[in-house]
């Protein structure tokens, strides 16, 4: 391990992982209750009774300190699936993330708007948060191809993970079409397996 890990590991460790929690559920409730702008170390700071000072010598900035709340409440959706087919994973995919009965919508769009204006978070959730997921479904349609499923050349291949996960994100605009449990699995059975050309597309029952 190097120094600066080292050092960085000491730091660490002065914090328990209750009192982590514990800061880290302030910063959640504060982007709840005010999007981005309203987080700021001052705030969790006097919100926790922690000194700023131990907030910037464990996390450096506002961005870090934010991503690292909300990579720990994560939860993830996609990783793990292997079904042994494309198919199959994509619909597992679906059910998942159709099942998620606690999606803090406050957050979501807390998040989703910051993300869309702070470059310096983009970049660190995207790393932390997003990136995650993102490789799951692109290593769904890497196995697929693999087996024969799908056609290496297929242009489609590219836009699995940006159109599942687009599609997640404008859920609140389209309630009328997507609040109900089936429309994600229906989404994977009409617009994704029909353009990867993957055999066995069957009509979703529940």
């Amino acid at each position: 391990m190097s120094t600066q890990a080292a050092t960085a590991a000491a730091r660490r460790s002065k914090i328990t992982p209750e009192r982590e929690r514990e800061l880290y559920e302030a910063v959640l409730d504060l982007l709840r209750e005010g999007g981005y702008d309203a987080v700021t170390m001052e705030g969790v700071a006097a919100r926790t009774k922690c000194g700023k000072a131990t907030l910037y010598r464990q996390w450096g900035t506002k961005p870090r300190l934010v991503t690292a709340a909300l990579n720990k409440s994560r939860t993830t959706f996609f990783t793990g699936i292997d079904t042994g087919s494309l198919a199959g994973d994509l619909r597992a995919a679906a059910r998942a993330a159709a099942a998620r009965g606690d999606r803090d919508t406050a957050l979501v769009e807390a998040v989703t708007q910051a993300y869309l204006q702070h470059p310096d978070l983009r970049e660190a959730l995207r790393e932390t948060v997003l990136q995650p997921e993102v490789a799951a479904l692109d290593a769904m349609v890497r196995r697929g191809v693999e087996r024969g499923e799908v056609a290496a050349d297929n242009p489609a291949i590219g836009f699995v993970a940006p159109c599942f996960l687009g599609v997640l994100r404008v859920e609140r605009l389209f309630e009328d079409r997507l609040a109900d449990p089936a429309a994600l699995p229906a989404f994977v059975e009409a617009v994704l397996l029909p353009a990867l050309g993957t055999p066995g597309v069957q009509t979703f029952d529940g």
